[in-house]
């Protein structure tokens, strides 16, 4: 009964400490990102290399929202984020790279001059969102697809205000599409307008088009 105890404490003990982690990530995200205005995230695929299709079109949208103004945020690691971060210093704004700790894939690109490290994923999310008025998906896996649903979900429960979702290639996400408007929508799982808040494009110059005709500096 005693030891039953002693974990029992412990454990209490060490959820306090992870407390104190988890409040330090939030001190200097804020902190660090206080001042980031306009941005847009970008997410997608870390396993893409340069010279592929998506990791050169998400250098030219970075680049291109650069150039015009607009701060880039990613996950800070390779693939479409390395591509959306050099991008962003090609095009002389912030390049914010938001890293995680993981056993794979993850490793910070050479091109983000905004450094932060996390340990807890909901810690960065938060980031994401609260300092982007513009999210792009480009293609992805599961990380893309958690980070697109959770900017719907705080948009359609209204606990953000709408910004751009945009999904760049219509072959990739088209599937996903059709699936949400066959079964989601038409089993009333969500509403019709839902699906306004997500713009499917392939063309690099109409996804800077679409987040510059909203966020207007």
């Amino acid at each position: 009964m005693a030891e039953k105890q002693y974990v029992i404490d412990a454990m209490t003990i060490n959820d306090s400490w992870r407390l104190f982690k988890i409040l330090a990530e939030f001190v200097e995200g804020f902190e660090t990102l206080g001042d980031l205005y306009p941005a847009v995230s970008i997410f997608g695929s870390a396993r893409v290399k340069p010279g592929d299709d998506t990791y050169e079109k998400t250098v030219y949208i970075a680049r291109k929202l650069a150039q015009s103004g607009y701060h880039i945020i990613t996950g800070g690691g390779p693939g479409v984020m390395e591509a959306g971060n050099k991008g962003a210093k090609e095009g002389g704004a912030k390049s914010v790279g938001l890293n995680i700790e993981l056993p794979l894939e993850q490793r910070p690109n050479p091109f983000s001059n905004i450094n932060l490290h996390f340990q807890y994923f909901f810690v960065r999310k938060v980031m994401f969102v609260k300092y982007a008025q513009a999210y792009i998906g480009m293609p992805g896996g599961f990380g893309t697809l958690d980070e697109i649903f959770e900017s719907l979900t705080l948009i359609q429960t209204r606990r953000i205000r709408p910004f751009p979702v945009v999904l760049v290639g219509t072959q990739y996400w088209t599937g996903l599409i059709d699936w949400i408007r066959g079964t989601l929508l038409s089993n009333h799982y969500i509403s019709g307008e839902d699906l306004d808040y997500v713009t499917v494009l392939d063309d690099p110059d109409e996804v800077v088009y679409t987040i510059k005709k909203y966020i207007i500096l």
